[in-house]
């Protein structure tokens, strides 16, 4: 991963940061049994866009 990317995507203003949390969050309360920076690392990602989406049943 670029520095650049990492920074753009990790730079918030205080609503973006509120919003992003709200996010965190809203995944936290869907997903109890995932740990909170594995939610966050992937809103992160998709951010990037560095990430391939997984298929299920794709073989």
């Amino acid at each position: 991963m670029k520095v650049k990317e990492k920074v753009m995507a990790e730079f918030r203003t205080v609503p973006l940061r509120v919003i992003h949390g709200a996010k965190i969050g809203r995944a936290a309360l869907n997903n109890p049994d995932l740990p909170i920076e594995f939610i966050r690392d992937i809103l992160v990602a998709r951010k990037q866009g560095d990430y391939t989406p997984f298929k299920f049943g794709a073989e």
